[in-house]
């Protein structure tokens, strides 16, 4: 069976509605099987100091998907060298499941900043790419990339919420509740996270 998969990267740092709302959406408006959240240990564009360990953040994706069939949590990049890069990963995934079809899902925002990647030029060539709606400061992006037959621009609701804003709310102790899963939250709530 030829299975249809999204990776969608990410620090998850913690993981919110936000991510579940469109990976939902990208899974009803799509022909995939299967969207997997691959838990970044380190993006080579961020900085790792403010990133919960690994396998907390592993953690609490796993919860934030149980009662969702078609979404997995992968710790793929956990073994791989660090930083993480996309096309490796998924050079490393193609290896594995020699069987699985692989596309990336990405924010307008990133596409912007592609041609900053590695292989940028490789990874557009050989990957479907999903791009989901992003409101974001600085340019829109005006090159030829969403004209590209493998990038599929998606109209999934843009949902603005911020891991970054979350953590600085966490640490100033405002209430995140609405703006986490529920076990995210109870896993969070009492603990020393991001506090």
């Amino acid at each position: 069976m030829h299975e249809k998969d999204r990776p969608f990267f990410g620090s998850f740092n913690p993981i919110h509605i936000g991510h579940l709302i469109l990976a939902n959406y990208i899974l009803e408006h799509s022909d995939m099987d299967e969207l997997w959240f691959v838990v970044s240990p380190q993006n080579p564009f961020k900085e790792k100091k403010s990133l919960l360990k690994d396998h907390n953040r592993l953690d609490m994706v796993q919860l934030a998907i149980k009662n969702y069939p078609e979404m997995r949590a992968s710790n793929v990049e956990f073994s791989l060298p660090q930083p993480s890069y996309t096309i490796d990963t998924l050079a490393y995934l193609h290896e594995k499941h020699p069987d699985y079809s692989f596309s990336l899902i990405m924010g307008e925002d990133n596409l912007i900043n592609l041609h900053k990647w590695k292989n940028a030029d490789t990874l557009i060539k050989n990957h479907h790419i999903i791009v989901y709606p992003r409101i974001f400061e600085g340019e829109k992006n005006d090159s030829d990339l969403l004209e590209h037959e493998n990038i599929s621009l998606i109209r999934a609701p843009v949902i603005e919420l911020s891991a970054t804003e979350i953590r600085n709310m966490i640490r100033t102790g405002k209430n995140v509740r609405p703006m986490l899963p529920p076990e995210v939250f109870e896993y969070l709530d009492g603990s020393s996270f991001y506090k």
